[in-house]
């Protein structure tokens, strides 16, 4: 008595896509087959060994205009199963109809969802002038390093002729649906603190320790600073603040030793309203100001502040939102908090739109027990539908002649 698509979501849930050995091959190899079915042109990319990207293609009746890309990543997070109620990857469906998997938000409905959309709108006989291409693309949760950010490099991606995206967006525990027409940038800084060594029973001067203290000291007061500002400001979201917090800390040999070198790792999230440039002068300032042989280098440094178009003269966003207002969803515009394979989409040139239909949910991406209830996963192949339709069926634009 299940719904197929339900049935369908569930099968690729328990397919083991969690890193460090994401079974990328399973998951090609379904997606696959379901495009086939559908009558999609499948092509696989593989942009480094072992990181295949899939590409299924509902061909339009003018391949001269620009194509809607729908994106979604086939790679989940670690569990820690002890703490989860059923196994992560048996997509157990309780008795209110929720559906605990490993991938069951972030993002595999989405990924099911849309190859779900075009076989209803195949169903009803419909075709559109837009080409619609499915991207499913590895390694998101590690950085997209070997996805995404070096898809939009080639050839075949450049051969889509993207016009515009839509990838994941987040679950809202309330009435309205998130929308994401940007993101933070992500920077990770290490810190590095040199000064004098010796024994662990004299008081040196100079040493790495008291440096590192200011260097801490500076970061996590700029951190208090924009968790109050977030706190006592209603109409910010995470998205508008520069989120900080200390990850690793390193140094010393032994108890009775002073270290001559000290390291600190600072994971930073800044909203595309910040001025980068004056930002890292405000990290350099913190560094001298904690004494010399302070030093920092960048282990990630996205400078790309790329949004996207949310007005109603933009024919993509007017396409979008009218679908919303058609069907009474309340939307709620963002600047995504954390990182999407979005970052990358809009830094080639195209306009993207972080969007998963799931009001009425608990954010639980990442976390124990992530589910999604199959009718909030049924309501969502119908907002797909509606909004394919709409897309696949924007007017040609100057540009497309």
């Amino acid at each position: 008595s299940e719904n197929s698509s339900v049935t369908l979501f569930r099968e690729y849930l328990r397919i083991d896509t969690v890193h460090p050995k994401p079974d990328y091959d399973a998951a090609v190899r379904f997606l696959e087959r379901i495009g086939t079915d559908l009558g999609l042109a499948c092509q696989k990319v593989e942009v480094c060994q072992g990181h295949v990207v899939l590409i299924l293609t509902w061909q339009g009746t003018n391949p001269h205009l620009r194509s809607i890309l729908l994106n979604s990543h086939t790679d989940v997070v670690p569990v820690f199963e002890e703490h989860w109620t059923y196994p992560p990857f048996e997509a157990v469906k309780d008795s209110q109809g929720n559906i605990y998997a490993r991938g069951a938000q972030d993002m595999k409905c989405v990924s099911i969802q849309y190859l779900e959309a075009i076989r209803r709108l195949k169903a009803e006989g419909k075709s559109f002038a837009r080409t619609i291409h499915l991207t499913f693309v590895p390694d998101e949760e590690v950085g997209g390093h070997k996805g995404m950010e070096m898809f939009v490099q080639r050839p075949e991606f450049k051969a889509l002729n993207v016009g515009f995206a839509m990838d994941e967006g987040l679950a809202s525990p309330s009435d309205t649906f998130s929308v994401f027409y940007g993101e933070r940038s992500p920077w990770w800084i290490k810190v590095k603190c040199m000064g004098s060594p010796g024994h662990g029973s004299r008081f040196i001067s100079n040493t790495a320790a008291e440096k590192m203290q200011k260097v801490i000291n500076s970061f996590l007061a700029f951190r208090e600073s924009e968790k109050q500002r977030l706190k006592t400001d209603s109409s910010l979201t995470l998205g508008d603040v520069t989120s900080l917090n200390m990850t690793m800390l390193e140094g010393g040999v032994s108890f009775n030793v002073v270290p001559s070198e000290m390291a600190a790792s600072f994971d930073i999230r800044i909203p595309p309203t910040v001025d980068l440039k004056a930002f890292e002068e405000q990290v350099a300032k913190w560094c001298r100001g904690a004494g010399d042989g302070v030093t920092y280098e960048f282990h990630q440094k996205c400078m790309d502040q790329h949004i996207t178009s949310t007005d109603e003269s933009d024919p993509w966003w007017k396409a979008f939102s009218g679908v919303c207002r058609d069907m009474k969803l309340q939307l709620k515009l963002e600047i995504f908090p954390a990182a999407t394979d979005s970052r990358y989409i809009r830094a080639a040139g195209h306009p993207a739109i972080g969007f998963s239909p799931m009001n009425r949910t608990p954010v639980l991406l990442h976390d124990h027990n992530e589910f999604l209830n199959e009718q909030v996963f049924l309501r969502g192949i119908e907002i797909y539908a509606r909004l394919l339709s709409a897309l696949a069926l924007v007017p040609p634009l100057p540009a497309e002649g």
